[in-house]
């Protein structure tokens, strides 16, 4: 391992108990388990309340990778490795652009543990590098040190054995420098490309906003952050962004593909902030960054997709221009014909003030609540939260859209007490579980529709 790339540890915790170390267990393919995003794992039987102590619970091993691991580590039970039989595998993403898959239960082999490990590019060096994500501390970025490569944790796609990723990349040459934030499809038994991989990230959506030339905005690979998980649902693989730092020009992007072949699917193509103007809006124009705490898109049984957007413009109602700008909002987006189109919406009525003082909408993620929770009023809920630590139960079915005088449109708003959301909550039999930023965890008890 290149010394001058950051160390770290990937470690293994387990129960000490007797039982069949081959155990399966259930696979873990995306992130938060599912694409509801309940983090819930149903086929649990070993961790209890009882069985969690100190005495029968610890570490059982750890894995030395060469970069900072933000993506979730996945999980693929009794995995056929040619030549190397059959293991439970996990996969381990790091900012260094790489991907390992490790044996979940020994490190006996004559490689420790390492079933394979893929190299897609050096992550870019962010100490001596200070061309992009200058908004702060001094013209530096300084949200992810050392390297920026692997940040939004990848899917897997288990009919094809496919593990999908973002790897962003720096090329220099004497006369330029490009970015690229470029799609990975690896085989998950030997980490080779599959034979329609990679594509590079290109987009474009027509609009006048910031940022725009000639009635189109590109997607910049230089100013935009692949920091939510990549979501697989209908055979599209979708890919969401956010910013560098919050440097401008930057949008919110969610950008689909054929699974199959990793195809640009033009019509799938959505951005947050398209006609957001410097004139209207100054020089913090556009924006509406998905970040979500590394969340991906929630996707129900209709494959509409589900997410939060951070700070950003705000047009999209009569009072405001009837407009397609949809920063601070929580998003409900339709996949009818192959087209990706705005359903429904839901934005806080205090939106702008939001925008000013950088009180993001979205710096956490949603999570779609199951049917058990629901009421006759209201069967189909989402929850999310903001960055004051408000929690937001929203209607699937009707989100409320912008009411200019306060939010009693939504199902309830609900000031946690539980610091600053930067996360996902979970949840599971009837109770929801919330983390904020400088609070202590909560438990809130949710039915009939209520928290």
């Amino acid at each position: 391992m290149n010394n001058n790339f950051s160390r770290a540890i990937f470690a293994l915790a387990t129960l000490a108990l007797s039982m069949n170390p081959r155990g399966f267990g259930a696979p873990v393919l995306t992130y938060h388990n599912d694409n509801a995003r309940t983090g819930a794992n149903l086929h649990e039987t070993l961790l209890t309340p009882a069985s969690v102590n100190t005495n029968s619970f610890g570490l059982l091993m750890k894995y030395e990778v060469d970069g900072y691991v933000y993506a979730q580590p996945l999980y693929f039970p009794e995995l056929v490795v040619p030549g190397r039989g059959t293991h439970n595998a996990v996969f381990v993403a790091t900012e260094n652009n790489s991907v390992f898959a490790f044996d979940a239960d020994s490190q006996t082999d004559a490689d420790g543990g390492l079933l394979w490990h893929a190299s897609l590019g050096d992550g870019i060096d962010i100490v001596t590098n200070h061309e992009f994500g200058g908004r702060y501390h001094n013209n530096v970025f300084q949200d992810m040190l050392p390297r920026v490569g692997i940040t939004g944790t990848p899917v897997i796609d288990p009919t094809t054995g496919t593990l999908y990723l973002d790897a962003f990349t720096r090329v220099a040459t004497e006369t330029t420098t490009n970015y690229h934030h470029t799609l990975h499809a690896l085989n998950i038994t030997t980490g080779t490309e599959q034979p329609y991989g990679p594509v590079e990230v290109v987009a474009s959506v027509p609009g006048n906003g910031y940022g725009s030339s000639d009635g189109v905005i590109k997607f910049d690979p230089r100013q935009h952050m692949q920091r939510p998980a990549l979501t697989l649902a209908g055979g599209v693989l979708y890919v969401a962004f956010g910013s560098a730092a919050d440097t401008d020009p930057y949008h919110g992007w969610i950008i689909g593909y054929d699974a199959s072949n990793l195809q640009l699917l033009t019509n799938q193509v959505f951005d947050t902030t398209p006609n957001a103007t410097m004139k209207q809006f100054g020089s913090h124009a556009g924006e509406g960054a998905l970040w979500m705490g590394g969340n991906g898109l929630c996707v129900d049984a209709n494959t509409n997709l589900y997410f939060e957007v951070a700070n950003g413009s705000f047009t999209a109602d009569p009072s405001l221009g009837n407009g397609d700008d949809y920063g601070d909002s929580f998003m409900k987006l339709s996949a009818v014909s192959n087209r990706l189109s705005v359903a429904d919406f839901f934005t806080p009525f205090n939106q702008a003030e939001m925008q000013a003082q950088d009180a993001d909408f979205g710096s956490g993620g949603a999570l779609l609540l199951p049917d058990e929770v629901g009421s006759a009023k209201h069967p189909h809920l989402i929850v999310g939260g903001d960055k004051a630590g408000t929690i937001y139960l929203v209607d699937r079915d009707n989100m409320g859209r912008y009411n200019p005088r306060n939010n009693h449109q939504i199902v309830q708003e609900l000031d946690a007490g539980a610091g600053s959301f930067f996360g996902t909550p979970a949840y599971f039999d009837h109770q929801l579980y919330y983390q904020g930023v400088r609070g202590v965890m909560k438990a809130f008890a949710i039915s009939n529709g209520l928290i």
